[in-house]
């Protein structure tokens, strides 16, 4: 059983700073990209970071750039996101992302972490 448990979220005024982090635990996997996602209500949830395992490659959403960072730890399977001069807009519960290709079986699938919720406020 693999399991993604975030923390970090809380609430923030416009302009602050919050730093999430997301732990994969089990064992018998290995990690190919770890990401986070955000999600309102009414709304798809949307990429904003994701991190390769491999080549340390990193995509961001065009409107968290300059702003968010994304980084992990191979060693701890963790990622974290870094997130400064928050904005209301940023307001949304961030999911961790983990494609995962567990060992008995050749196709990588995504893990879902249970969220976190983050608000900024005015």
């Amino acid at each position: 059983q693999v399991q993604l448990v975030e923390s970090g979220g809380g609430s923030v005024q416009a302009g602050g700073s919050l730093r999430l982090s997301c732990v994969a635990s089990g064992s018998g996997f290995s990690i190919n990209v770890m990401g986070w996602y955000r999600q309102v209500p009414g709304k798809q949830r949307e990429l904003v970071a994701t991190i390769t395992s491999s080549t340390n490659y990193a995509d961001y959403a065009d409107s968290v750039k300059e702003r968010f960072t994304i980084s992990r730890d191979n060693a701890k399977n963790t990622v974290y996101l870094q997130m400064n001069s928050l904005k209301p807009e940023d307001t949304a519960v961030y999911y961790c992302n983990a494609r995962i290709r567990r060992y008995y079986s050749s196709i990588p699938r995504d893990y879902w972490g249970q969220g976190t919720q983050v608000t900024v406020s005015s």
